[in-house]
């Protein structure tokens, strides 16, 4: 159960997948996907849907669970990130609740990471405590805290690296292998990464999660989710919750999600250069107690691990600017970056997690999680790096 996935097909690069995996021409010859407006499909008789009903024949039913838009979406981000199969969902956090409840039952025990996207945190002290659903939450890059965590119940470990929104890291491998000798799931929130700068299935994960809303749409138009992993797991497990429950991505959003991918390794490339260009110019602008948080500079703790199973850094930073004030006055100042509680746009983004991402949690949890009231987290996006440089730096001037 616990084997890395193996690719059945030659590689190609990124780019490359991304532009032809999943792509199926109808009749009808069109170049560009067809986008499929349905909610159900007809049948050629009352004996071809008794067969499509029972399994015995492949074909469209519903769009609640079979659509050939979601499908072509769901072929591409499979193929991406090195996966056997790839299922749909409405968002991000349907596709973690979908994760959850596939796959673990009253009685199990879930370890998680301290620093996961707040919702997360919730889903799991509510929604699962009440399901009988005991957690454990550690810290992300302290492997003998996920080890003394385990139980005999114990069923999946649950984790964000680079984690939202400080950018810690946990070593992949090493938690795939522990994961491993005891027969424990470990599913990967590959979020801040994307395939194109991460595959976590390659360093011995089984279930690699995904927000479509950010970096794959990149535009801030719809919102998605996905689950990746090996066909047996999702096909046991999450297939049958998804089609019952009807937790799942719409067709138009599977189309522009799909058409998203075509330009994602762009993107990320030139979102990546920004922000290593923006990380270097404020770490040697700051002085404590400010300082900015980014795995591509050489005086983060964990370069070194982000440098072996990252191909680049990403394009998430981090400023801590010592108190709530602070950091509100300087978001407030900002002229290019847009104030909203997403990420992975084409334009810079900015936010204070403290009070808008993780603001339903505890002060204590907070802490715990190393969200402070002076951090701000940074998306950096297309615009001309200079100018973003000197909206940061005038935005810096207000609050010194």
């Amino acid at each position: 159960m616990n084997k890395p996935i193996q690719a059945s097909t030659p590689r190609r690069g990124i780019a490359t997948t991304a532009l032809h995996a999943g792509r199926h021409t109808t009749p009808e010859r069109e170049n560009s996907p067809a986008l499929f407006l349905t909610s159900s499909f007809v049948f050629d008789s009352a004996a071809q849907a008794e067969a499509l009903f029972a399994g015995k024949e492949e074909g469209n039913i519903y769009s609640r669970f079979t659509n050939p838009s979601v499908a072509a979406f769901e072929e591409r981000i499979a193929a991406m990130e090195n996966g056997e199969k790839a299922l749909a969902t409405a968002s991000g956090m349907a596709a973690i609740t979908t994760l959850f409840l596939s796959f673990l039952s009253a009685g199990d025990h879930l370890v998680l990471s301290r620093s996961v996207f707040g919702s997360t945190t919730t889903i799991a002290n509510t929604l699962l405590a009440r399901l009988g659903i005991r957690i454990s939450q550690v810290p992300l890059s302290d492997l003998e805290s996920w080890r003394q965590a385990i139980t005999p119940q114990t069923r999946m470990f649950y984790l964000e690296t680079p984690a939202n929104p400080t950018l810690e890291l946990a070593d992949l491998s090493a938690l795939a292998q522990l994961a491993s000798e005891h027969n424990i799931l470990l599913a990967v929130d590959n979020v801040f990464c994307t395939p194109c700068l991460q595959r976590p299935l390659e360093l011995g994960a089984q279930l690699v999660i995904h927000s479509a809303t950010k970096y794959m749409d990149g535009q801030g138009r719809v919102m998605g989710g996905a689950i990746v992993g090996s066909q047996a797991l999702l096909m046991e497990h999450v297939y049958p919750f998804l089609r019952n429950t009807g937790p799942v991505l719409s067709p138009f959003n599977a189309w522009v999600l799909y058409k998203g991918l075509e330009t994602l390794s762009l993107r990320m490339e030139k979102q990546c250069d920004n922000a290593e260009q923006v990380a270097h110019h404020l770490a040697a602008r700051l002085k404590p107690p400010m300082a900015v948080h980014y795995p591509g500079l050489t005086s983060h703790r964990q370069h070194a691990l982000a440098a072996r199973q990252m191909r680049r850094f990403g394009a998430i930073l981090c400023l801590e600017l010592g108190s709530r004030a602070q950091a509100h006055r300087f978001i407030d100042t900002l002229q290019l970056a847009t104030i909203t509680a997403n990420l992975g746009d084409v334009r810079t983004l900015v936010t204070h997690p403290a009070t808008t991402t993780h603001g339903r949690l505890s002060p204590e949890m907070r802490q715990a999680a190393g969200v402070t009231d002076g951090l701000v987290r940074l998306s950096i996006g297309l615009e001309d790096v200079e100018d973003t440089i000197a909206d940061l730096e005038q935005a810096l001037a207000s609050i010194q």
